[in-house]
């Protein structure tokens, strides 16, 4: 088990090197209250480019409330948030997407009626020319060109058609529309809040790969999970959270399953850990 206070770990996949001292992204402190519940108690955590972090801890550890505090849904009472080295202030989710820091939920904000196209580009659409005063016309081929190259780049095969209407669209297709947007707008940080939940084991596989192929181009991943078995398949730390407070930090080559589960429920470890 690698010591919650070190934040020089070496990760990063097979072959990757050692990261160097700043993480990419670093909240020192996090505290967040909600009346009298403490969701978080001083909570330190990092992730660093080109690698991936599991976020793993039982119902109610503070997971989404700590990625929230980052994505600035939920603006930390206490503590201070790093990105590449500078202090920030996040107090809204467009301000958190300025800077490079990218969320997928659960629900993957994904308008069932619009394409693929039109969804990668929802908010964000490129326009050709304006005709005065106030209409705009918007540039469906570059759009169109651009989501076929960002699906291209990461390597995703099963989507045949961007102009097809997300609500044909599988589980798993749906969970790699939202990760490419994520990835679409130079984004440094991707959040990514169970990405495989209710998905069938070909899928789960596929949003995996996808991970992975995210971390060769050197993002910074955060992936919360309940499903250890995928967490060893993919990260490259695994941070334990416990009642709102980070009890461990785990190098996955150096660890096992068992620990891990020993960490989020608190049992004590035979060797003392």
């Amino acid at each position: 088990m690698v010591d919650d206070r070190s934040t020089n770990v070496v990760g990063g996949g097979a072959g990757a090197a050692p990261h160097v001292e700043t993480p990419i992204l670093e909240a020192k402190g996090i505290s967040k209250r909600f009346g009298a519940v403490e969701a978080l108690k001083s909570v330190d955590f990092e992730v660093y480019a080109g690698e991936v972090v599991a976020l793993v801890g039982d119902n109610g550890a503070g997971k989404s409330t700590l990625i929230k505090c980052i994505a600035g849904t939920h603006p930390p009472d206490d503590g201070k948030l790093y990105f590449q080295g500078t202090e920030v202030h996040i107090h809204a989710p467009s301000e958190a997407t300025r800077i490079g820091i990218e969320t997928v939920y659960q629900d993957l904000a994904l308008c069932d009626n619009l394409d693929v196209v039109q969804n990668m580009f929802l908010g964000r659409e490129t326009v050709s020319h304006r005709l005065r005063p106030v209409v705009e016309t918007l540039s469906e081929v570059e759009m169109e060109r651009r989501s076929l190259d960002m699906l291209e780049t990461l390597n995703v095969t099963t989507i045949s058609n961007v102009r097809e209407r997300v609500a044909s669209l599988s589980g798993g297709q749906r969970q790699a529309v939202a990760i490419s947007r994520a990835a679409m707008w130079g984004s440094k940080v991707v959040i990514l809040d169970e990405p495989t939940a209710a998905l069938g084991v070909v899928q789960t596989e596929q949003v995996l790969a996808l991970v992975r192929e995210l971390r060769e181009r050197g993002l910074g991943i955060v992936v919360i999970s309940h499903n250890l078995q995928e967490v060893f398949s993919v990260a490259d730390r695994i941070v334990v959270l416990r009642l709102g407070r980070r009890v461990a930090t785990f190098a996955r080559e150096n660890t096992t399953p068992e620990a891990v589960v020993a960490a989020i429920t608190g049992a004590r470890m035979d060797d003392g850990q």
